[in-house]
């Protein structure tokens, strides 16, 4: 802003939109008069692009608008749904629609099925029933990571579609 622009010719935007090309001194010259800053708003143009204004005001829209930014940007995160072994039919449905509602906000889902005990002897019934919850979100999301034993349980991971 005003003295630390270094460039010998300006591109001096005014509140109506219109452009002309004048020297530092010049645009310098019409702050002052005005009693507001000179700001540089494009440093790496040719020349240069300032505009007349409040540095202060112009901070803190340029805040506003990277905060604005970064809220649109939101990061998908991985959702976690476990059941165990014996968890009944309708309370896998309650995890399907769920899953759905994770999948419809663009996250990813994890299933974890956890086995203890005398269940560790029937790994394949855990396997099925993981592929049936698999099998209910097909149209809704892909396989991100094939189901695979981490321990005692077998875990899956799945993305919306279209991502």
């Amino acid at each position: 802003m005003n003295a630390q622009i270094t460039a010998p010719k300006v591109l001096l935007i005014d509140d109506d939109g219109k452009a002309e090309t004048l020297t530092i001194a010049e645009a310098l010259e019409r702050a002052q008069l005005a009693e507001v800053d000179l700001i540089e708003v494009s440093p790496k143009a040719e020349p240069p692009v300032v505009k007349l204004g409040e540095f202060g005001h112009f901070l803190y829209q340029m805040q506003k608008k990277e905060k604005k930014q970064k809220s649109h940007s939101k990061q998908s995160e991985t959702k976690m749904l476990r059941f165990g072994f014996r968890t009944e039919k309708h309370d896998l449905d309650r995890l399907v629609d769920r899953a759905k509602e994770f999948l419809g906000e663009r996250h990813m889902v994890k299933f974890s099925v956890r086995l203890r005990g005398r269940e560790l002897t029937n790994k394949d019934y855990a396997i099925q029933k993981l592929k049936g919850l698999m099998a209910d979100l097909v149209d809704f999301a892909e396989v991100e990571q094939e189901i695979k034993s981490q321990g005692n349980q077998f875990i899956a991971v799945m993305r919306p579609k279209g991502k």
